[in-house]
């Protein structure tokens, strides 16, 4: 059986990371191999995952502890995946749950496909602080506009192939945020071959401050625009055959973080945000009959919809632009 790497990087989680090792510490399938990544912690992180290691270390558990200066999580991940040495990388987060049939269906995958995938999809549960879940959007189809608004491969949420990750570039470690969301874009504009598990197969927990996106969108203005330039610029330059159609949902991926915005609080940066958006929605359309009569208001009431908290928007979207 081959060996799959699992790389989780840990930014002063001392009090709550033990909860996600003990889920990977119950995973079914061996070998496995464990790559933990202190990022610079101030608490007693370092401390609580040596120990870790050194109670669970095994011929076939294999961890290893290692240290990034570099405070960002992309390169905490890139700093993981050069030790790890395992064919298939899973990234994860230090504050979530793996179930415990994860990494054996992943393999399972793998073998029903004859080794024949770059990638490997699952479905996930997203639990919020009191204890309520939801199913995380997933899809089999349309995978790269799903990965544009909805990002399916968030980092908990894939297992890839080890050469089809360092081949796409690796994490972007100038990235503090959405860059788990960004380097799914550019695997997949790359052309994997894909596999799916429709079962939740993972537990995301909402971390609220804690998050990176905290509970404002607005306390990072500018980061996010930054991320999505970023990802407009690896759209202009692929050879996807979906572009302009992918641009435009770009946009609308736009309009929503507008309507982030605009529902704290923020009108100002909301307007800014939504009118280039729309601006350049209209110069793809031509100003055309289509954009005035269908495209301009149907996406103005999404707008509208997302403002006053509604979901669904990103489905309309996807059948829309």
């Amino acid at each position: 059986m081959q060996t799959i790497s699992i790389v989780i990087p840990v930014y002063n989680r001392a009090h709550v990371v033990e909860r996600t090792l003990q889920s990977v510490l119950a995973q079914q399938y061996r070998p496995l191999q464990v790559v933990l990544v202190d990022n610079d912690s101030s608490d007693d992180t370092l401390a609580v995952l040596n120990r870790w290691a050194d109670t669970h270390n095994a011929p076939d558990f294999e961890v290893k502890v290692v240290s990034e200066s570099h405070h960002t999580a992309g390169a905490a991940r890139n700093r993981g995946a050069m030790v790890a040495t395992g064919e298939w990388l899973v990234f994860f987060d230090s504050d979530d749950e793996m179930h415990p049939e994860l990494i054996y269906d992943y393999a399972n995958e793998l073998e029903k496909a004859g080794g024949e995938v770059d990638i490997v999809s699952t479905g996930a549960t997203l639990r919020y602080a009191d204890g309520t879940t939801c199913a995380l959007p997933f899809h089999t189809s349309d995978i790269v506009a799903v990965q544009l608004l909805n990002s399916q491969l968030a980092t908990q949420r894939y297992m890839v192939r080890a050469s089809y990750f360092h081949q796409c570039g690796e994490w972007n470690a100038n990235l503090p945020v959405w860059n788990d969301w960004e380097l799914g874009i550019r695997m997949l504009l790359a052309g994997p071959r894909m596999a799916y598990m429709t079962n939740d197969r993972v537990t995301v927990n909402h971390s609220g401050e804690a998050s990176i996106t905290g509970n404002s969108f607005s306390a990072k203005a500018g980061q996010w625009e930054n991320v999505m330039n970023v990802v407009e610029e690896e759209l202009v330059t692929s050879n996807h055959p979906e572009k302009l159609r992918l641009g435009r949902l770009l946009e609308f991926k736009r309009i929503i973080l507008a309507a982030q915005y605009e529902r704290e609080g923020n009108h100002e940066l909301s307007v800014s945000l939504c009118n280039g958006a729309l601006n350049r929605l209209r110069d793809s359309y031509g100003n055309s009959v289509k954009w005035k009569l269908v495209v301009a208001p149907v996406v103005k009431m999404l707008f509208a919809r997302i403002v006053a908290g509604k979901r669904g928007a990103a489905i309309v979207a996807r059948k829309l632009l």
